[in-house]
């Protein structure tokens, strides 16, 4: 096929533990702005790009899968201002990793209050 049907991906789901404290957390601490929110899910957005949509889910799902036994995100941000971003999150108890450098490229990981795997580079 050499025309594809899709043209964008319009949103991610995220499975989360506790919808209203997640509502919360990635409005307070990661500044998305809250569209809109009903009983089992809410939509929330960035400047630019799909919306991020956060779901009501059974208490063991996570938006990430595991590699050898290792969680691995499924979701990556992008900021310009990746260290100050890192110290912002380390003050705001989030679990955070150490910033890492691969080929001039700078990410690190981090957890939602629902132990989701994400991660941010520049």
């Amino acid at each position: 096929m050499s025309d594809s049907f899709l043209e964008e991906i319009h949103y991610f789901r995220v499975p989360v533990k506790n919808l209203e404290q997640s509502i919360t957390w990635y409005t307070e601490t990661l500044g998305l702005q809250l569209r809109f929110s009903q009983d089992h899910l809410a939509d929330l957005a960035l400047k630019s790009g799909p919306l991020y949509v956060l779901v009501r889910a059974d208490h063991d799902s996570r938006g990430h899968f595991t590699v050898n036994g290792q969680p691995e995100f499924s979701v990556g941000f992008t900021t310009s201002r990746i260290r100050e971003f890192h110290t912002y999150l380390t003050t705001k108890d989030v679990q955070v990793e150490p910033i890492q450098e691969d080929m001039g490229h700078n990410f690190f990981y981090f957890y939602d209050p629902s132990g989701n795997k994400l991660q941010v580079h520049n």
